[in-house]
C-alpha cells in the first residue's frame, strides 16, 4: 500500500486506502488522495491520541464557520486551531513528526503563523519546504506567500542563500514561492512588472541539476513572459550564449513556451 502509484480520479479511491489515510497511518500518494481526507475524521483521532478530545468542538466549530470550505482552507483553520488551543511543543513536534502528511501540514501552518517578521517565519519553515512529501512543501508556499508579497526586498535577499542548498527542495521552494503568477497562489505584481529583481536566484539556478528545481525555474520565466515579454527573452538569450547545457536549454524551453505559441 505504500507504494502506490494513488487513484486518478475520485470515482477510483480505494475505501481501504481512504480508511488507512483518515485514520493517519498512510501518507497520501497525490493530490486526488490529498483531497478526499476527512481531515475532522482525522483530527478526531489524533486529538484523542493526544488525550485532548474536548479540543474536538473547537476544531469543528472553526471548520464549519467556512462559507466555502476547501481542503487547503480546512488544513490552515485546522493548523491555527492547534496554535490558538496550545503551546505545548510536545504536540508541536507530534503532529511535524506524524507518519501522515496532513498533520505535517498541519503544524506548517502552525510553525508559520506563530512568526510574524518575514526572516523568522522563513527560517522555522525551512523544515517543511525540504519535506518529503508535495503536500507539506505546497503548504509551506501557502503559508509564507501573503507575509514574502508585504516584504518582498527582504524576502528575496533571504532567499537568495537558499538557492544554494544541497537540498533539492529548498531550491525549488526559493524559486517556486516567488512565482510572479504561480498556481493557486496570490500573484506578486512587483514581480510581475519588476522581474529583475527576482534574477539573482534564477540565475543562480540556470543550469540546476534537478529537474524539480528547473521546472520551477522555467516556469518562473514563463510566468514573467506574460507581462515583460521582452525581458524574458533577452535573459534567455543572454543563458544560452553563457550556459549550453542540456540543463538550460530545458529551463530555456519551458520559459518561452507561452511566447511561442503567441
Amino acid at each position: 500500500m505504500q507504494n502506490r502509484k494513488g487513484a486518478r480520479s475520485f470515482n477510483n479511491l480505494d475505501q481501504e486506502v481512504i480508511d488507512y489515510l483518515n485514520q493517519g497511518k498512510i501518507e497520501t500518494a497525490n493530490l486526488i488522495e490529498w483531497l478526499a481526507v476527512d481531515q475532522l475524521k482525522l483530527v478526531k483521532l489524533i486529538l484523542k491520541d493526544l488525550d485532548k478530545s474536548h479540543w474536538y468542538d473547537s476544531f469543528y466549530e472553526a471548520i464549519s464557520a467556512q462559507k466555502k470550505p476547501t481542503a487547503n482552507t480546512n488544513t490552515k483553520i485546522i493548523g491555527l486551531t492547534f496554535m490558538q488551543l496550545s503551546t505545548d511543543q510536545s504536540i508541536f513536534e507530534y503532529l511535524s513528526n506524524h507518519i501522515s502528511d496532513v498533520p505535517r501540514c498541519w503544524a506548517t501552518y502552525w510553525a508559520a503563523m506563530q512568526e510574524t517578521e518575514i526572516i523568522n517565519r522563513l527560517r522555522v519553515i525551512e523544515q517543511y519546504a525540504g519535506d518529503s512529501h508535495f503536500g507539506v512543501r505546497e503548504v509551506a508556499i501557502f503559508a509564507t506567500k501573503d507575509l514574502i508579497i508585504d516584504n518582498l526586498d527582504k524576502a528575496l535577499n533571504f532567499l537568495l542563500t537558499w538557492v544554494s542548498s544541497k537540498d533539492d527542495n529548498i531550491r525549488r521552494y526559493a524559486i517556486e514561492v516567488i512565482r510572479p503568477i504561480g498556481v493557486w497562489t496570490k500573484k506578486i505584481d512587483d514581480l510581475k512588472e519588476n522581474p529583475e529583481k527576482g534574477l539573482p536566484l534564477l540565475t543562480a539556478l540556470q543550469s540546476d541539476s534537478s529537474k524539480y528545481v528547473r521546472d520551477s525555474v522555467g516556469n518562473w520565466l514563463n510566468d514573467a513572459s506574460k507581462t515583460r515579454p521582452e525581458w524574458v527573452q533577452q535573459i534567455c538569450n543572454d543563458w544560452e550564449k553563457q550556459s549550453a547545457t542540456k540543463e538550460t536549454k530545458y529551463i530555456i524551453k519551458k520559459a518561452l513556451r507561452s511566447l511561442n505559441k503567441a
